[in-house]
């Protein structure tokens, strides 16, 4: 059996560092520098996008970049609020065309406040869907004809059938789910969800991108691979029921780490 494999989670200046290692298995790439709010506000991001296209030259793997997330909710009530977020999708895709990425993290509108309420309220989730149509709609449909994919990302998730509703709603191919290990892993021990492989099962064959990280289910840690709590093994057989093609991102707070985690997951014979 061929192992999956593994790639990561980078920003800009550290793709030098790790370009032998992306090269050596065409392994996944998000580039997560295009996040940031003060360059998205300053519009300043085309030396970045060069500098990364200069790094990646000959580069044959799947890569693209995390979207912008900071303060940007798709389920806002505010339509003014809304029109910025659509606005700031727009310029991620701007970002994720230039550097000709083929997929955009993006972030799940869920809140736990939203588990436990919305069904007090009449028409409480047809509202959150019809505001989220309103603020992603337009980068959907773009992503579509840019052949980009746009992975929605668990976040406070506690019920993964809600986002698969979500993106179910929008008919197109160009919108799936990302499962987040360390995200489903704290929303099952701090907020009752269901463990890691049942966000994963959930998705199914909408699957699209994972990050693996470990936690230890009080806090999102973004640690190593085998330092945390995550019944790994499980997961990995989750990824492989689905039969889907996921990019596979080590999302850790230390780079350093990723020698370690790939370690850990080769040595148990889970991935490369």
């Amino acid at each position: 059996m061929t192992l999956p494999v593994i790639g990561a989670a980078l920003m800009v200046p550290e793709l030098a560092t790790w370009r032998d290692w992306l090269f050596e298995k065409n392994r996944d790439l998000e580039i997560q520098s295009f996040a940031d709010p003060t360059l998205l506000a300053s519009g300043d991001w085309q030396p970045l996008v060069d500098e990364a296209k200069r790094q990646l030259d000959g580069f044959a793997g799947r890569y693209g970049i995390h979207g912008p997330f900071w303060g940007l909710s798709f389920a806002n009530p505010d339509p003014e609020i809304r029109a910025i977020v659509a606005r700031r999708m727009a310029q991620g895709l701007d970002i994720c065309e230039a550097l000709g990425g083929s997929h955009m993290v993006i972030h799940s509108p869920f809140s736990t406040w939203d588990h436990h309420n919305l069904s007090t309220y009449p028409g409480g989730l047809a509202r959150v869907t019809e505001w989220v149509h309103e603020s992603l709609g337009a980068a959907v449909t773009r992503a579509e004809n840019a052949g980009i994919t746009l992975v929605l990302e668990n976040i406070e998730d506690i019920d993964p059938e809600a986002r698969k509703a979500l993106v179910h709603s929008f008919g197109s191919e160009a919108l799936k789910l990302s499962v987040d290990t360390g995200h489903a892993h704290y929303a099952h021990g701090s907020t009752g969800a269901q463990p890691v492989d049942y966000f994963v099962r959930s998705a199914g064959d909408l699957l699209g991108h994972v990050h693996l990280q470990d936690a230890d289910g009080y806090a999102d840690r973004h640690w190593s691979i085998g330092e945390g709590m995550i019944r790994w093994h499980e997961v990995f057989r989750a990824i492989a029921a689905t039969g889907a093609n996921p990019r596979l991102i080590l999302e850790l707070r230390n780079r350093a780490d990723i020698p370690r985690s790939m370690a850990w997951l080769e040595t148990r014979g889970l991935g490369q």
